[in-house]
């Protein structure tokens, strides 16, 4: 399911979106695909996150978007730093715990378009970045914050770069480790000499690549340094806004035995749901009138933002 949904064509007919920067540092700034309602500060929003070298073009990020408006809400499509053909936008980089651009996203919604009521989605590692989000502050520095939802999030980041190094993930990993690489000699075309690329080409993993760039770039000691700190679960006990969090059991890459932690199970604001089968964002079910085109977890995200908005 992980790569039949990845791969599979989706006939979704969205309207031309605006796209709208957001100067989140002095020099650094995020594309973000925005999908508005007639009256859109009367309207609720969705807040879309996209995983690692994910985009808002991505799959999931246009189907959240589609169900979204057809449910009268706004859609906000933000592009991690570097994603989404932005490299030229700001000189850093993006981890699995950056959570300040969201929370400047957020921010500026409520001050300069009046937005409200504002519910984050993250996929992958853009879970990680909702769960973080919620458990790193309280309600009230993010009063328009109303909920979060999390599909196949990289709760323990640890755990599942080291379930990426199974033999049985080779594909997943060269494919992360190859885009990966590509965005880096993309960054070097746009800021010269910034990272030094001399033992790129030997970079085999992704721990290997966040060893030699994330890690250091953002001032951790080292690689599991850095999934320890930047992982949802060191804070998920510390969510007070509701929270929907769904994982599979099949997902290759992102063991489930983080998902019943008492950390996250013992947290009432939280809703897991466990699936057998599901992939790693995939959960596509048989298409019928409950969930349109079948794409499960999209519809239960809309649902849940509903009933919290």
């Amino acid at each position: 399911m992980t790569v039949w949904c990845w791969a599979a064509r989706r006939m979704l007919r969205l309207p031309e979106p605006e796209s709208r920067l957001f100067q989140v540092t002095p020099d650094t700034q995020v594309l973000s695909h925005c999908y508005w309602q007639p009256q859109r500060d009367a309207s609720p929003t969705l807040l879309a996150l996209h995983g690692l070298e994910g985009s808002s073009e991505a799959h999931y990020m246009r189907g959240l978007a589609d169900k979204a408006l057809k449910a009268g809400f706004n859609a906000v499509l933000l592009n991690q730093r570097n994603c989404g053909g932005t490299e030229r936008l700001g000189p850093g980089l993006y981890h699995s715990g950056l959570i300040d651009d969201a929370a400047f996203v957020i921010r500026e919604l409520a001050q300069t378009d009046r937005l409200a009521r504002v519910v984050v989605a993250g996929y992958s590692l853009g879970g990680n970045l909702a769960l973080r989000l919620a458990g790193t502050h309280a309600p009230a520095d993010f009063p328009t914050l109303k909920a979060v939802c999390a599909v196949s999030p990289v709760l323990e980041l640890g755990e599942c770069v080291g379930a990426l190094e199974r033999r049985s993930n080779f594909a997943y990993q060269w494919n992360f480790v190859r885009n990966l690489k590509a965005r880096m000699r993309r960054k070097n075309e746009c800021f010269p000499g910034r990272f030094d690329l001399s033992r790129l080409d030997r970079i085999r993993t992704v721990r290997e690549f966040d060893a030699e760039y994330t890690a250091p770039f953002f001032g951790f000691e080292s690689a599991e340094d850095y999934y320890h700190r930047a992982a949802a679960l060191r804070v998920v006990e510390h969510i007070q806004v509701p929270a929907l969090v769904i994982t599979a059991e099949d997902d290759p890459f992102v063991p489930v035995d983080a998902f019943r932690s008492a950390k996250l199970t013992g947290n009432p604001n939280i809703t897991v749901v466990v699936t057998k089968h599901g992939g790693h964002c995939g959960f596509l079910a048989e298409p019928g009138d409950e969930d349109g085109d079948g794409y499960w977890a999209e519809a239960r995200i809309v649902e849940f933002a509903q009933a919290n908005t």
